[in-house]
C-alpha cells in the first residue's frame, strides 16, 4: 500500500475511533447519573415507607387516645343530665324541709309568769 492509500483509511479510522471514544465517555457519564439516581430513588423510597408508617402510628395513637365531636357531645349530655338529676334532688330536698318547717307548731315558750 502506498502513503497516498494509507491516509484516508488511516483518518477514516481516526474519525471511527474518536466517535468510539466520545461514545464511551457519554456512556459512562450515563451509567453513573444512572447509579446515583437509582441510589436516590432508593433513599427517596426509604423516606417515604417511613413517613407512611409514623403516618399510620400517629393516626392510631390519635384514633386511641382523643375523642370525636359525637363522642363528646354524648358524654355532654350524660353530664348535663346528671346535673339536671341532682338540681331536682336539691329543689325536692329543699321544698320538704319547708314543709317540715311550716308543720312544726309554734314554740312553747318556757317562761314562767
Amino acid at each position: 500500500m502506498t502513503g497516498a492509500e494509507v491516509i484516508p483509511f488511516a483518518a477514516v479510522l481516526g474519525i471511527i475511533g474518536m466517535l468510539f471514544g466520545f461514545w464511551k465517555y457519554i456512556d459512562s457519564k450515563l451509567i453513573s447519573v444512572r447509579v446515583e439516581s437509582t441510589t436516590g430513588v432508593a433513599a427517596a423510597q426509604a423516606l417515604a415507607q417511613l413517613a407512611r408508617s409514623e403516618l399510620a402510628e400517629h393516626r392510631l395513637h390519635v384514633a386511641e387516645s382523643y375523642i370525636t365531636k359525637a363522642g363528646m357531645r354524648e358524654q355532654t349530655e350524660q353530664l348535663m343530665d346528671a346535673i339536671h338529676g341532682v338540681k331536682a334532688a336539691v329543689d325536692s330536698m329543699a321544698l320538704r324541709v319547708d314543709r317540715v318547717v311550716e308543720n312544726q307548731g309554734k314554740p312553747i315558750s318556757r317562761a314562767r309568769p
